[in-house]
């Protein structure tokens, strides 16, 4: 696994001439200590087409330094980036390769740019002699190495400061308010790649700048285009197993999958049904972990909640056991999905659709009559499904019930979701309200998933001789908990049905 770390800093402009303030005037500083000059040698790769630099990653193999070796870097915030690295080798690390699969697909990366930089550091530290931040001036060289201006070269000189692992961001603001009062402003580029990429380009001419989304067809294909680069944007976070990162992945192919289902009438369904399934697919993979986590820290959270008089025997020990059971393997097979030629090649399908998309005849109507009539089938669609559902006494064929209104509900919040740029807060209403339904019922569902799992663990501890009370109390808040919900259904969907939401749909 390769070594990461948060980077924060500012980068600012600077001329041969410039010269640093005294930054031990800065709040916080006793210190600015020199540190010497570098000489550093970097070369950054992308594909022809420059994926990695249009998602404003960055890939390099440098010498010099102390932390020599291969760099990949990955946008968080506007001055943060995550920072990979990797011992210094000829080849590009297998580690990421596979983090850039999802951008890179069957391209290979080749040898971009060539950075010479001459690095002359301080170190601002406090009392305590505490590292702050690195200041560095970079005297830069840069030669484009392959694609349009090959050959051409750059030089600038530009100030950079790194706030020390686990530092206050705010101190960077201090040393900025020095850095202006010397006449030093911000740099307009937000790394040294791109400023080499915009200095070494041969002038073109502007492109037309793209006109606002103003069909039906343009709507739903910027949401559609939306989730597609969600899905690619995920899958390094996904593979580094960064918080969340599943969850936002598999919701990414679920909203995409639902806008093919709701807006068949612009998207041929010839064509989208089949790559729909393959989503479906994916996001099934992809449920597992998440599905199980979601259960935990359920569970977890419940048994947190009692007693300590009330939490009798292992509970703690075999909840855990059981869930390491049912996750033997799951982020393994992920990563194998990830890596497979299925996966791979539904993210090309999906830029063909996006490059390509299969338009029919509604899509050039106005979006304020083509989007509402969408929306609206998906909210009657739900509306049956409520009135199955409330028409059954509590029980398991409820459940079910409720189990599939929660789906409809997810889809058509989505499809509110989708619609509110062109229909703006009829849809936003429209979409929290449906939300509100998909929350309660979805809450309801954990429940029913969460009692079947202390059932099995009570049988469990039953059978290793343990007190079963801790289960069997637990079992009987989360009917307590599927009881307030069904109890709450009725009002909630009211608020939901007002039929004043749908016409203002059609406004």
């Amino acid at each position: 696994m390769a070594d990461t770390k948060r980077e924060i800093e500012r980068k600012y402009e600077a001329t041969d001439a410039t010269r640093l303030p005294d930054l031990s005037r800065v709040a916080g500083v006793a210190r600015a200590v020199p540190r010497g000059v570098t000489e550093l040698d970097a070369v950054y790769y992308d594909t022809p087409g420059l994926r990695l630099a249009a998602d404003s990653l960055t890939l390099r193999r440098r010498t010099g330094g102390a932390d020599e070796g291969w760099h990949l870097k990955f946008p968080v915030a506007t001055g943060i980036r995550d920072e990979l690295h990797e011992p210094l080798g000829d080849t590009l690390p297998r580690s990421f390769a596979a983090l850039l699969r999802s951008r890179l697909r069957h391209d290979e990366v080749t040898p971009l740019v060539r950075l010479l930089s001459s690095r002359d550091v301080q170190h601002l530290t406090d009392a305590d002699g505490t590292l702050l931040a690195e200041v560095s001036v970079d005297t830069v060289l840069a030669e484009r190495l392959a694609g349009k201006g090959s050959g051409t070269t750059a030089t600038w000189t530009e100030i950079e400061v790194e706030l020390a692992d686990d530092g206050d961001p705010a101190f960077l603001d201090a040393v900025e308010k020095r850095l202006r009062k010397a006449g030093v402003r911000p740099s307009d580029a937000s790394s040294k790649l791109a400023r080499a990429l915009a200095e070494t380009t041969p002038v073109r001419k502007k492109k037309r700048e793209t006109e606002d989304p103003h069909t039906a067809g343009d709507h739903v294909l910027a949401y559609v285009r939306e989730q597609i680069r969600t899905i690619v944007e995920r899958d390094p976070a996904v593979r580094r197993d960064l918080p969340d990162s599943v969850h936002k992945m598999r919701v990414a192919t679920r909203r995409l999958r639902s806008a093919f289902k709701t807006y068949r009438t612009i998207l041929d369904r010839e064509v989208t049904d089949p790559v729909g399934a393959e989503l479906k697919w994916l996001a099934g993979e992809l449920g597992v972990d998440r599905d199980q986590e979601v259960l935990d820290e359920r569970l977890t959270g419940r048994i947190d909640a009692l007693p300590t008089t009330l939490a009798l025997g292992p509970v703690r020990g075999r909840l855990q056991v059981w869930s390491a059971a049912r996750r033997t393997g799951s982020r393994r097979r992920i990563i194998d999905v990830l890596d497979g030629k299925r996966y791979l090649d539904l993210l090309d399908t999906l830029d063909a659709l996006a490059a390509d998309p299969p338009l029919r005849p509604a899509a050039s109507r106005a979006p304020g009559k083509a989007l509402p009539r969408a929306v609206l089938k998906d909210y009657e669609r739900l509306a049956r499904r409520m009135d199955h559902a409330l028409e059954h006494p509590p029980g398991p064929e409820r459940d079910t019930a409720m189990h599939e209104a929660r789906k409809a509900a997810k889809r058509a919040r989505y499809a509110g979701e989708a619609a509110r740029p062109a229909l703006g807060r009829p849809a936003k209403r429209f979409a929290k309200r449906m939300k509100a339904v998909q929350s309660l019922l979805g809450d309801h569902q954990d429940s029913v998933v969460a009692r079947e799992a202390l059932r099995t663990l009570a049988v469990q501890a039953h059978a290793a001789g343990e007190t079963t009370f801790t289960w069997g109390l637990l079992y009987g808040h989360e009917e307590a908990t599927a009881d307030r919900r069904e109890r709450e259904l009725p009002e909630v969907w009211a608020r939901a049905s007002d039929p004043v939401l749908r016409a203002d749909l059609r406004q």
